[in-house]
């Protein structure tokens, strides 16, 4: 009886091994994504002084650009997210 439980788990690990190993690991884009002018793109940026909480900023590549920011090549490491106006909503 141990045998026949041993090797029905040995099958399901066998038969899932494959499954597995085709997965493959979601890959970040290197550059920020096209967006209109007037998205905000949001970036990781250091917490305030004293702080270990993660700050997320949100900017248009404008205003990052003022900073000497360059979105795309901060993406990749710092990118979040990127934010589009909706139509008739906030404004």
């Amino acid at each position: 009886m141990a045998f026949k439980q041993s090797l029905f788990a040995f099958m399901l690990i066998a038969g899932g091994s494959p499954v597995m190993a085709s997965q493959q690991e979601p890959v970040a884009p290197s550059a920020a994504p096209e967006a209109p002018p007037t998205a905000r793109y949001c970036l990781r940026v250091d917490p305030a002084t004293g702080s270990r909480m993660e700050t997320i900023r949100c900017e248009t590549r404008a205003d990052w650009a003022a900073m000497d920011v360059d979105v795309d090549a901060e993406w990749a490491k710092w990118g979040v997210r990127v934010v589009t106006a909706t139509p008739g909503y906030g404004a």
